[in-house]
């Protein structure tokens, strides 16, 4: 469904992206794992068409994303931000419908108001969050917030970037759960980005590491264990020696 071919990326004499190829097939979940400034977001970036790449191609369904209508490209896809990227000015109901009230997804406020006090069940959030500010939530609230603003327009392709950055680790397991039950649920195409390897074991259809500008490894999670690759054994495992450190 995704397909970057020799993508490469550079600001000034940074060389982000140095031959990314990448598949993700449709209905999976792949996850891309790598250390910090090693252009994971970047990547999404590209599929997204924020960032232009200097060479290579990115097709959607085949098509080139850089060749495509952008309101409606864009309506495919949800982001979870690192973040949670709310508005602070807007109650929680408004952060959640923000596309459902805007563009070619508009509908009528109301019913705009019903999705997404729905999605906000959904991550387990009850009506009443619907009325407040994001000040007034906590961190995991926030995240829970911008996983349901995520799936308010039903996408057919979801974002993660960090979903678990920030929470302590039973609220980020609740969050790795809610992820893998509603892309389950909406049999929705999805890219994470994460270091948190226990995030990677729960969400994960496949792995790809990502590291010097390019995709060094790419398999199903069952086999990221076993993988001969010393970087990528070196990252799940937490190594302070190996390849990785020696080229910092």
């Amino acid at each position: 469904m995704i397909k970057l071919d020799n993508v490469h990326k550079s600001f000034g004499n940074n060389h982000v992206l140095r031959g990314v190829n990448l598949e993700v097939k449709e209905g999976t979940s792949t996850v891309i794992i790598g250390g910090s400034g090693t252009g994971k977001s970047i990547c999404i970036k590209t599929i997204l068409g924020l960032v232009i790449p200097e060479q290579g191609t990115i097709t959607v369904d085949g098509i080139d994303v850089t060749k495509t209508n952008r309101d409606i490209f864009l309506a495919r896809f949800g982001m979870l931000f690192q973040g949670g990227a709310l508005f602070d000015s807007l109650p929680v109901w408004q952060n959640v419908a923000f596309r459902l009230l805007r563009g070619s997804l508009a509908k009528p406020k109301g019913e705009a108001r019903a999705i997404a006090i729905e999605k906000l069940r959904r991550v387990g959030l009850t009506p009443d969050v619907a009325d407040r500010f994001p000040a007034e939530l906590s961190g995991g609230m926030q995240k829970r917030v911008g996983l349901a603003r995520a799936i308010a327009a039903d996408p057919e392709i979801i974002f993660f970037d960090e979903p678990t950055t920030g929470l302590d680790p039973i609220m980020a397991g609740i969050i790795n759960d809610l992820i893998r039950e509603i892309v389950t649920e909406m049999g929705a195409t999805t890219i994470t980005i994460t270091h948190d390897m226990t995030s990677v074991r729960t969400i994960a259809d496949h792995v790809a590491m990502l590291h010097g500008g390019k995709i060094r490894w790419a398999g199903p999670v069952s086999d990221m264990d076993t993988a001969s690759d010393p970087y990528v054994d070196q990252f799940i495992h937490g190594r302070a020696k190996g390849p990785i450190a020696s080229v910092r």
